[in-house]
């Protein structure tokens, strides 16, 4: 038996980490998650976003900042309304972004 070549079953991975949030390539659909809407992603170790896993098909997992997310709620955000109550670590405090 062979082994696939790495990195040729890649399903889930982080591609960029910004001041704003992070991108998300899943199954070679690409996703923003910005802090304001994710903001437990913010201020964390590089390290831990990027250890990214895609679980059966549908389910993202970040086992070293133990947070969950289901692919859905990237796909129809409509669908749940929900926001986290997490404050983010900067709330409060004036941030100015460029346009």
């Amino acid at each position: 038996m062979r082994s696939k070549k790495p990195g040729k079953n890649i399903s889930a991975s982080v591609e960029n980490i910004t001041p704003f949030g992070i991108w998300l390539l899943v199954k070679n659909k690409e996703y923003f998650l910005p802090y304001r809407d994710y903001p437990y992603f913010q201020d964390r170790p590089l390290y831990a976003i990027q250890k990214v896993q895609l679980l059966h098909e549908y389910h993202l997992y970040w086992p070293e900042l133990d947070i969950d997310l289901e692919v859905d709620v990237l796909e129809h955000p409509e669908h749940y309304p929900l926001v986290s109550k997490t404050a983010a670590p900067h709330a409060g405090k004036r941030v100015l972004a460029h346009r």
